[in-house]
């Protein structure tokens, strides 16, 4: 039985261009009051009672006869097509495009609620939720969004109503913007209506230009979309004036604006402080693909917070986490994090009400989570659970069935999430298949990014920030960017570098007062209390591409200067320093931030620092509580110098620590191999082999030279000396560590090149080398050999000192490799393998291709044998497979 409500009237309204108020002004007074009926209520944007926050921007009437007087302002009178003949344009528009400046709180405002608010009274007999719908004019990439709140609260989902499609043209939309969705994401946009009576819906702008017809409101999820202006307005009281003051504008009396296009204040606004905010509605919302191995995003709305509070700050004080219980028992509790307003990273948002958790399942099948949010003074920073819950927002739960991931080829989530198994080697959790590692140990600072915000070059001299031009061209249409097309130069970096085969880049997180002293994640460069939301997130974007193009994480969390460096060795902490290098409140969170936000990627190590001087007890103690907060446990590694590793190593030997394995560096190209051997040797020995790859492998000056032919480079440096070439570094370094059962390589670059440590932009200055290490890595890929159970055998060739001349790399009786840097021929010891006949085949492992066949064909075991001749270039390295 249909519903009577003898009070309402509907509302037919005929413009009049007569005596007209000020633009600015309400056109309805608060008597005015509209009606839901049946679950829907419609109302022309023109007619608010109150207009709010209008010191910079405000909604200005325009109608078929006049527009407003009020400048920039690039579109013309839409007012044709308008519902009742007029609408709203948010004034002055003084970003049209992409090219034009976003300025935050002026022609961009991030935070709902905080500029140009226009009020709506409307009576409701029914509660509950309401889904949100607008008619708008957009004319293209910008001017097209809007927020929406009820009774003072802005909540997530009435945030970033989105408009894309429909260019030109009046259209209604109900989309919300999300990271993953630029142009929105369908039944998003609602409000929770608590309970029968009036209530006031409010608009406010997310973007100036935004021209603003109509809004509806329905409890239908599934309502379809108007063709035309929509459902009729309906009335509870009041009425709607008739006269000349609901028509368009009065020209002497319209908002100026300033000789630079900024407006003046509406002389019937006072200025108002921007809103603190409201808390959330402690609903979860959950995107991502729900497959094994894909990132999903947990978004809870929750506390309001800002990223510089301090009672409570929101990163130390709130402590969010979520456990995902699978229907076989299996667990996992990751940490979560503050996310501003949920899309940070294109709004560059610095407060909101988004909380959020990331996670990759690893099983197919029913997932239940459930979120703990508790607060206290330093909550956050415990492994287990402290502070009170906080309600109504701890203990929100749901569950989610995962599917199997569709992914192939080179896309880790077709693999699985690299484990240590208490091997040399990582293995694929999916596949197990093991891993083994080639890629960028350089630049140091490829977070030092202009399109990065709040990203600083602290020696603009020494290590200006970079645009990453020379891979802006690698970018694929589809990749990611954030902030309307920013990213595309370092997205194409790791394009470039995955198609060349490799699969690991490198990066410090935090460099104050280091090399670069240009990346840190905090919103101030010595505030380790307080974190850059949206520079995290567009962090976050890089990364999970990283992993959608195959590539290994290497997190260098902390550089020299930075763990207790020797200026505030007993002077306490230094600037730079995280707590003088104990695990105190500034490296706890430091550690709990990069786990939260980035610890589902399926590839990566934690390093606790480049060249590391930390005593043993700081480093155990900060290796256990990565270990205790790392629900994914990923490997745990540390680099040092090279005259500072058995100091720095082994004490942290077998079951002395949870380390996992060792980042090494040298001086000289030509001890990788023996450095490999040796602690492979040692950890072995210990009873917990550990993961060895040696990522910095050469002197400081040159390490990995450029090509030659780079840019004119002829084997030079900047001094005019001889550098190592390319070729010795594949021989030294690349199979030096593969024949010593390392676990792979990173490239460091000296600074005595252009393309340096510090200020590389171009990986393409070592193109020849990334093909060789494809070329390696490939080889042992392509043949299946078992790598996993090979060891170094050196003294079968002859080699007991592990030096430069040869190197044997074996699983006794059924496969042996012999690598041979100056090529030539050599003996191999078969006696331990009697009898066994073994193929003999040769490989170029500088243009790959086919086996080859040299002077021996075969050989049989029990004695020493010789293994020919190869079968051309003598003189070049080679490498040698009995098989």
């Amino acid at each position: 039985m249909k519903r009577i409500f003898p009070c309402i009237v509907l509302a037919v309204l005929t413009w009049n261009s007569a005596a007209k108020p000020s633009a600015a002004d309400p056109t309805v007074d608060e008597s005015v009051v509209f009606a839901e009926q049946d679950g829907i209520v419609a109302v022309e944007a023109e007619h608010f009672f109150r207009q709010t926050s209008t010191d910079r921007r405000a909604f200005y009437l325009t109608d078929a006869d006049q527009s407003p007087a009020v400048g920039p302002d690039g579109d013309p009178n839409h007012a044709a097509g308008a519902s009742g003949g007029a609408y709203l344009e948010i004034l002055p528009d003084t970003r049209r495009t992409h090219d034009d400046r976003l300025i935050k709180g002026e022609n961009f405002s991030p935070e709902a609620g905080a500029m140009a608010v226009v009020h709506y009274r409307v009576h409701f007999d029914h509660p509950g939720r309401y889904y949100v719908w607008a008619r708008a004019f957009s004319t293209g990439s910008e001017d097209n969004g809007l927020h929406v709140g009820l009774d003072g609260e802005w909540p997530a989902s009435g945030q970033r109503l989105q408009w894309c499609q429909g260019k030109n043209t009046w259209r209604w939309e109900s989309k919300q913007r999300t990271a993953q969705e630029h142009c929105g994401e369908p039944h998003q946009i609602f409000l929770d209506v608590p309970t029968p009576g009036v209530h006031t819906v409010q608009f406010s702008m997310r973007e100036d230009g935004f021209e603003f017809d109509k809004w509806l409101m329905t409890t239908d999820r599934d309502y379809q979309r108007p063709d035309d202006v929509g459902p009729a307005v309906q009335l509870k009281q009041g009425q709607l004036p008739q006269t000349s003051r609901t028509a368009a504008i009065d020209r002497s009396q319209s908002r100026p604006s300033n000789a630079d296009g900024s407006p003046t204040r509406p002389v019937s606004e006072k200025p108002l402080q921007q809103p603190r905010g409201v808390d959330g509605d402690a609903t979860v919302t959950v995107t991502g693909t729900p497959q094994r191995w894909h990132k999903l995003t947990f978004n809870l709305s929750g506390p309001y917070a800002h990223e510089q509070d301090n009672a409570p700050n929101p990163f130390t004080d709130h402590r969010m986490t979520v456990r995902f219980r699978h229907s076989d028992g299996t667990e996992y509790t990751v940490p979560g994090y503050f996310a501003a307003d949920g899309d940070a990273a294109n709004t560059s948002a610095e407060s909101g009400t988004v909380w959020r958790a990331h996670f990759a399942p690893d099983r197919v099948g029913a997932w239940r989570y459930e979120v703990s949010f508790r607060t206290g003074r330093n909550a956050a920073l415990d492994v287990q659970p402290s502070g009170a819950p906080l309600d109504p927002f701890d203990s929100v739960s749901g569950s989610i069935d995962i599917a199997e991931s569709d992914k192939s080829g080179r896309d880790l989530r077709a693999h699985g999430r690299l484990d240590y198994v208490g091997q040399r080697y990582l293995r694929f959790a999916g596949t197990g298949k093991y891993f083994l590692k080639a890629g960028a140990d350089a630049p140091e600072t490829l977070l030092a990014y202009a399109d990065f915000d709040n990203t600083i070059a602290g020696n603009p001299r020494r290590a200006p920030l970079k645009t990453w031009q020379p891979h802006r061209g690698d970018w694929e249409q589809g990749d990611p960017t954030w902030a309307d097309g920013k990213g595309k130069g370092l997205i194409g970096a790791i394009n470039y570098l995955s198609g060349k085969g490799c699969n690991a880049f490198s990066f410090l997180t935090y460099n104050a007062g280091g090399d670069g002293d240009n990346v840190w994640p905090f919103i101030d460069r010595e505030d380790k209390l307080h974190y850059d939301c949206s520079k995290l997130d567009q962090w976050g974007i890089v990364f999970d591409h990283g992993t959608q193009r195959g590539m290994y994480l290497h997190f260098k969390m902390q550089e020299t200067e930075n763990d207790d460096h020797k200026r505030g060795k007993n002077q306490g902490n230094v600037p730079e320093s995280l707590d003088g290098g104990d695990l105190g409140t500034q490296r706890k969170l430091y550690c709990r931030e990069l786990i939260a936000r980035f610890g589902h990627n399926l590839a990566l190590n934690w390093n606790l620092g480049e060249e590391n001087t930390q005593t043993t007890a700081q480093q155990i103690a900060m290796i256990d509580y990565l270990a205790a907060l790392d629900a994914y446990k990923h490997p745990i590694v540390v680099h040092t110098f090279p005259d500072q590793q058995d100091q720095v190593y082994r004490p942290l030997l077998g079951d002395r620590s949870k380390l996992t394995g060792v980042s090494l560096q040298n001086s000289s190209l030509k001890t990788t191999h023996e450095q490999t051997v040796k602690w492979v040797d040692a950890s072995r020995e210990a009873g917990k082999p550990w993961v060895v790859a040696f990522d910095e492998s050469g002197s400081a000056a040159h390490a990995q030279c450029p090509d030659l032919g780079y840019r004119g480079f002829d084997g030079h440096d900047r001094q005019g000396k001889m550098a190592h070439t390319q070729h010795e570094v594949r021989k030294f370094t690349l199979w030096g560590t593969l024949m010593g059962g390392g676990a792979g390589n990173e490239y460091y670059f000296g600074y005595q090149f252009d393309e340096n440590d510090i200020v590389c932009e171009d990986w393409r200055s070592r193109d020849q080398s990334w093909d060789y290490c494809r070329i390696a890595i490939n080889f042992f890929h392509d043949h299946d050999l078992p790598f996993w159970e090979m060891a170094n055998a050196d003294d079968l060739v002859g080699n007991p000192q592990h030096d430069v001349s040869k190197y044997c790399f074996a699983k006794a009786g059924h496969s042996y490799l012999v690598y041979l840097p100056n090529g030539g021929s050599t003996e191999l010891d078969l006696s331990g393998a009697k009898k066994e006949v073994f193929d003999v085949v040769w490989f170029d492992p500088r243009s790959g291709g086919e086996l080859q066949i040299g002077s021996v064909q075969q050989v049989t075991g029990g004695t020493t044998v010789s293994l020919g001749q190869p079968p051309a270039n003598p003189d070049q390295d080679w490498l040698i497979w009995l098989r």
